[in-house]
């Protein structure tokens, strides 16, 4: 399934995109009073849901109609994995991390497909990440690896746009990080069945069309399963929570010349099986 939240004119409500409409999820489950995406996860509901598919009772609008949001507009965290590719590390000369390096966003940085992102006036260099992002499913403290994806509920597409000259300004990268929609997110949350094993998931990034990030998530140093152990033996990930896996070779800082996003730019991650989230840029 593609699980989505969507905004018809009354505010955010999950829904479930089936043949070019968007299926308001909790109707279709019976309790339309009900309408956050990220409930519908907490209360396990995602297998009555797939059972409802091709029941005519519930509202629904064309796609077209609707504005849609990150597909977790409202997530207790965000958690991001930095150097978790291993052709990334190799483009910045960096060594391979014994652990997941380990950094955050917040709600103020998600932003949805298609939207414009204004770039920081602190920032004259501001570059593009594209990545494979997971969303929890169930509450997990100290999972074993063996039954990790056991907890996660969907994949969804992330662009972890990032200010290099703050980011580096300090021994911590969270200056860089956290800017007002420097997390585009979306557009849809793919459910494992649909979107394939977690270590073959492929993604890429163009910037006005050219090709500068490709890969899968074959090449992460940490795959899925190991991130959900780890993280959560630091600790607890809730229904909903973020993660960000990490961002394939081809970033604009490790070229040369160096490439810094612009006004008027625009950036598609896409993959096979995610579908594709569109950025625009204005400065």
């Amino acid at each position: 399934m593609r699980l989505v939240t969507y905004d018809a004119g009354d505010g955010g409500r999950a829904g479930m995109l089936v043949d070019g409409r968007v299926v308001d999820a909790w109707a279709a489950l019976g309790e339309p009073h009900r309408g956050s995406l990220r409930e519908l996860i907490a209360h396990g509901r995602i297998d009555d849901l797939r059972a409802r598919i091709g029941d005519t009772g519930a509202p629904s609008h064309p796609l077209s109609a609707v504005r849609l949001l990150p597909p977790i507009p409202d997530p207790e965290k965000i958690v991001c994995i930095g150097l978790n590719y291993a052709k990334h590390a190799a483009e910045g000369r960096q060594e391979i991390p014994e652990s997941p390096t380990i950094f955050g966003k917040y709600r103020n940085a998600l932003v949805a497909d298609g939207a414009t992102v204004r770039l920081p006036d602190a920032s004259r260099k501001v570059d593009y990440e594209a990545e494979v992002a997971f969303v929890v499913g169930r509450r997990a403290a100290s999972v074993a690896e063996a039954d990790a994806l056991d907890f996660v509920a969907g994949y969804t597409l992330f662009n972890d746009l990032s200010a290099r000259d703050l980011q580096f300004a300090t021994p911590q990268w969270m200056a860089g990080k956290v800017f007002d929609g420097s997390a585009p997110c979306g557009p849809a949350l793919v459910t494992p069945d649909e979107a394939g094993p977690a270590d073959a998931i492929e993604i890429e990034l163009t910037l006005n069309g050219e090709r500068m990030q490709g890969d899968s998530t074959a090449d992460l140093i940490f795959g899925i399963a190991r991130l959900v152990s780890h993280l959560s033996g630091l600790m607890t990930l809730e229904p909903g929570d973020i993660v960000a896996t990490g961002t394939p070779a081809g970033v604009g800082g490790a070229r040369e010349p160096r490439v810094w996003l612009g006004d008027g730019d625009e950036l598609v991650v896409s993959s096979p099986t995610l579908g594709r989230l569109t950025t625009k840029i204005a400065r």
